[in-house]
């Protein structure tokens, strides 16, 4: 991408959204970067203008945690689609998750996938590395400037990324060069559990009782014994997408910059409870499992009100439709959120249970700091111009009358009407989506980790 080839744009009149306060203002975008940022830019001549009217002007969300199915799984998503499903919900730079087929488990996996990317994707673009009993040697010589991060499951996994022996998980721990990621679910609770109910329904277990397969508890131990394993070998620890209110007790409320142990939670977790697996059933499904009522009201509060929670992210794992139909065992987990990222979250601005400025930081601002990420995830100038404009939806306009772009073709959102709509999103300098419609033109760049 020649950046001195494309052309200057100004957003007027915006309501900027960063670093904690919102001011009206422009914003001048020239090879890509944001150049300048005043109450009101003249003399600039040949430059495409966007009119605010007040709108917010955000950082876009940089969503630390995707799984686009590239490679291995065209029917269910590529970086192509993915990529514009998520510029379209206001995500502007992904890190998509090692458990691809082939899994990334070395150099050769990380290098092919990247270089798709570099090829397809939208959005900008990092990738996690994954953990197997067998490539310790590989992680731990890893280039930490090569990774956003390197992911285990420590739990609940397929294939050969379970890892939950001892030993293994120590030396992981002792000598990862980079933040580790965690999934933290506790196998053997869930296999006892999976048995219990299974004696008690057979192999078609009501959907209602996903969480109680994957309940609180073994989500408790297994974050309990990360968390340890951490504070014993002093890693960078980010545990993902927490679930239970039981769980915040083992993090810190302290800033970002002050701790090294860090926690996230993810938009299904914020948004939907257990009382609507009546509606969805699998179409929710996944893991770690949406519990109660009371867990999403206190995770929400903790978003909200406290430094537990550092960072909002997706874990967008789109499955179809056919295979989200199948009795209990056999219908895999995961939801495709990606293109309803920011509309979904900013329902909770509406509601006022969330700040403006708190979703600003916790989906870009730390998000960029936590994964050392070089120019992004602030309104700044110099710094690469990753811009969502975001409008009310004055027309009322239901998920359902807008065009999925997602390959799955189908969304939990699907009876929703959010108070807010994603109206122009800008990765990188370009316009990538605007006033309904893609540009298809759009190249994302590699995220740079500067670490």
């Amino acid at each position: 991408m020649n950046f001195r080839q494309l052309p200057n744009l100004i957003i007027r009149n915006a309501n900027i959204v960063n670093e904690g306060q919102q001011q009206i203002g422009d914003v001048l975008i020239q090879q890509g970067r944001i150049r300048k940022i005043q109450s009101n830019i003249t003399g600039i001549h040949n430059a495409k203008s966007i009119e605010a009217d007040g709108a917010w002007l955000l950082p876009g969300m940089i969503d630390d945690q995707v799984h686009f199915r590239d490679p291995g799984s065209p029917k269910k998503g590529s970086f192509a689609s993915e990529s514009l499903a998520a510029a379209i919900g206001g995500i502007t730079s992904f890190m998509d998750m090692p458990n691809t087929n082939p899994a990334t488990l070395d150099l050769t996996a990380l290098h092919d996938k990247k270089a798709i990317a570099a090829q397809h994707s939208i959005a900008n673009y990092a990738f996690h590395f994954g953990v197997s009993a067998q490539n310790l040697d590989i992680v731990e010589a890893l280039d930490p400037k090569l990774v956003s991060g390197v992911k285990v499951f420590m739990g609940a996994s397929t294939g050969n990324m379970l890892v939950d022996d001892p030993k293994i998980l120590e030396r992981l721990f002792a000598n990862v060069p980079t933040i580790l990621l965690t999934h933290c679910e506790s196998t053997p609770r869930i296999k006892q559990l999976e048995e219990f109910y299974r004696d008690k329904y057979g192999k078609d277990i009501p959907a209602n009782l996903h969480p109680k397969i994957r309940d609180k508890q073994a989500c408790f131990e297994s974050s309990r014994l990360a968390v340890s394993l951490a504070e014993e070998f002093g890693t960078q620890l980010h545990v993902l997408h927490l679930t239970t209110a039981k769980e915040l007790c083992l993090f810190k409320n302290l800033p970002l910059d002050k701790k090294h142990i860090t926690a996230e939670v993810c938009i299904h977790h914020l948004t939907f409870d257990e009382s609507d697996y009546a509606d969805l059933g699998h179409l929710i499904k996944c893991n770690p499992a949406i519990k109660t009522a009371s867990d999403k009201h206190t995770l929400i509060d903790a978003v909200a009100n406290s430094e537990r929670l550092d960072i909002i992210g997706t874990d967008h794992a789109p499955h179809t439709w056919q295979e989200k139909q199948q009795t209990y065992f056999n219908a895999p987990s995961g939801l495709p959120l990606v293109q309803h990222a920011l509309p979904a979250l900013l329902e909770l601005v509406a509601d006022q249970k969330l700040s403006i400025e708190t979703l600003v930081r916790k989906t870009s601002h730390q998000v960029a700091d936590l994964f050392r990420i070089k120019d992004r995830g602030y309104i700044r100038e110099g710094y690469w111009a990753d811009l969502v404009l975001i409008r009310e939806n004055q027309k009322k306009q239901s998920v359902a009358e807008q065009t999925n772009f997602m390959r799955c073709g189908w969304t939990p959102f699907q009876d929703k009407t959010f108070r807010y709509l994603v109206d122009t999103t800008i990765i990188s300098g370009q316009l990538a989506w605007h006033q309904q419609q893609p540009y298809l033109n759009c190249q994302g760049q590699a995220l740079e980790i500067d670490r």
